[in-house]
Parts: structure tokens; C-alpha cells; sequence
């Protein structure tokens, strides 16, 4: 997988970008809520997607295209919330194990500007959006590691169906993989970085990703 075979990869930002808004955190408008960490699964994800679209619409940058915007905000608002570190270490699978730490820290810094490029797709689709919807929850609230399946309704299309898979951290709930409408995100880069690094090592991987997000 060269240059190419990221830029597939990164082609499923057209579905993960909608579902990225509800892994927005709150901001400081008079119309957000205080998002709570430690809240029932599906009532911080109510609650920062809700903060999320109120705070995207209100963004004039970011909804005329202005990508510095746009990537700040992901950087400032979405990762905050996601656990990184653990996104890159399963989408490595096996090969993380072999890495040395510092190419461990290189993969996870390349991978971050990676999922940047990946979340940006939600701010550019904001206004598409009427309602997230968290449906019925099915596990325990109370473990370390839950599933938690919402709908989105857009204006202009058929609803969407997004899970998130959060891990109760320290911290309160991070988030770590999505499924749109069947696709989990790891899963799917698992199988690129796999084929990526039998071909070109670890370090192979690191560079075809920031070369990537370079351009």
C-alpha cells in the first residue's frame, strides 16, 4: 500500500465524517451542555453530540471550507475524546508488539494526523445533519467497555447507523473505534497497515502516512 492505498483509506472519511460529530466535546456557548466523562454511555454521547452541532453551525470558518479551521477544531475538540494511542495500537494488531517504542510514538503521532484528515470530513457535512439519536442501550452501563449505537438523521439523505466502542477510562469514557453502517474504522485500517508494513516495515508505514498527510 503506497500513497494510493491511503488515500482509499482515507476515502472512508465520507462515512465516518458524520458520525465524527458525535465525538465532539462541548463548547463555550450560551446552548451547550456540560459534558460529563463519567455520564451513562449514551447520555455523553446525547451530550456531546448535541453540543457538537450546535457549535459547528455557529462556526462561519469551518462552514466555508477553511481547512486550517476545520483541522484545528478536530485537533482542539474531537481528540480529546478519542483514546489515540489505543486506536493506533489495534490498528497496528501484531506489528505493534515489534515496533520499539519509538517508532511506536512515530506511528501514533503519523496516525493522528491521519484520523485529523478522517474527522475534518464531519465539519464539512454538519449542516446535513437534523439529529443524532442514541438508540436503546444494550450492555452494562456499568463496564469497562461498552458499544454504543446511535442514528443519524439527515436532511437530504436516509438515516445512518453509527456505533461507537468507548472504553471507561481513568478520565471518563474515550472513545476508540466506529462502525458506519457495518464498516469498524480499525478494522479496516488494520488491513491496510498490515499490507503497508509487509511490504515496507514499520518505518515504511510511518512515512507513506506522513506523506500522505502532506499533501
Amino acid at each position: 500500500m503506497g500513497v494510493s492505498g491511503l488515500a482509499g483509506v482515507a476515502g472512508l472519511a465520507g462515512a465516518v465524517g458524520i458520525a465524527a460529530l458525535a465525538a465532539l466535546p462541548a463548547t463555550a456557548t450560551a446552548q451547550a451542555q456540560q459534558v460529563n466523562a463519567k455520564a451513562p454511555p449514551n447520555d455523553f454521547i446525547k451530550t456531546v453530540a448535541d453540543n457538537a452541532l450546535a457549535a459547528l453551525r455557529a462556526d462561519d470558518k469551518a462552514k466555508a471550507g477553511d481547512l486550517e479551521r476545520i483541522n484545528a477544531l478536530v485537533d482542539e475538540y474531537i481528540l480529546p475524546y478519542v483514546d489515540l494511542e489505543k486506536t493506533t495500537r489495534l490498528s497496528a494488531g501484531r506489528y505493534w508488539r515489534q515496533a520499539t517504542p519509538q517508532q511506536q510514538q512515530e506511528l501514533v503521532d503519523a496516525f493522528k494526523g491521519t484520523l485529523i484528515r478522517t474527522y475534518s470530513g464531519a465539519l464539512e457535512q454538519a449542516d446535513d445533519v437534523s439529529e443524532i439519536k442514541p438508540l436503546p442501550f444494550r450492555g452494562d452501563p456499568e463496564a469497562e467497555d461498552v458499544v454504543v449505537r446511535t442514528q443519524l438523521t439527515q436532511r437530504n439523505g436516509p438515516p445512518v447507523n453509527v456505533d461507537y466502542r468507548m472504553e471507561n477510562s481513568p478520565n471518563g469514557w474515550k472513545i476508540y473505534d466506529l462502525n458506519v453502517e457495518g464498516i469498524w474504522l480499525i478494522q479496516n485500517y488494520r488491513n491496510q497497515f498490515a499490507q503497508q508494513i509487509n511490504q515496507n516495515g514499520i518505518d515504511g508505514l510511518i512515512t507513506a502516512l506522513n506523506q500522505h498527510n502532506a499533501r
